[in-house]
């Protein structure tokens, strides 16, 4: 009997047939974010250095990065983000990273 392939592995195997597809190598970070995030994080790097223009990674790279306690790599990363996402006119992605960076920089106070 053979059991279906699991996310990961059907992700693998597109990887595989595409080592360059930007949206496959976001799955991948996203699939291992959360059991293996040094692993996502690598995935993460290839796409700031391969796909600078993938507006979408930048929100969980830096999110990632805060969680390893590296807030100012995240910070730098986040900055970048926003300035991807202004010229590309993905201004709700803008306001995300824009929230995250103030959040970062410990500016996300609420009057009372």
């Amino acid at each position: 009997m053979n059991t279906p392939a699991t996310r990961l592995q059907q992700l693998l195997a597109f990887y595989e047939d595409d080592p360059t597809d930007a949206f496959t190598i976001y799955a991948l970070a996203t699939e291992y974010r959360a059991q293996e995030p040094e692993r996502a994080w690598e995935y993460y790097q290839k796409l700031l250095a391969e796909h600078p223009d993938y507006v979408g990674t930048y929100y969980h790279a830096g999110k990632l990065l805060e969680q390893f306690g590296k807030k100012a790599e995240a910070e730098k990363v986040y900055r970048t983000g926003l300035a991807v996402a202004r010229k590309a006119g993905q201004q709700h992605a803008a306001s995300e990273l824009l929230q995250a960076l103030n959040s970062c920089l410990g500016l996300d106070y609420e009057d009372d």
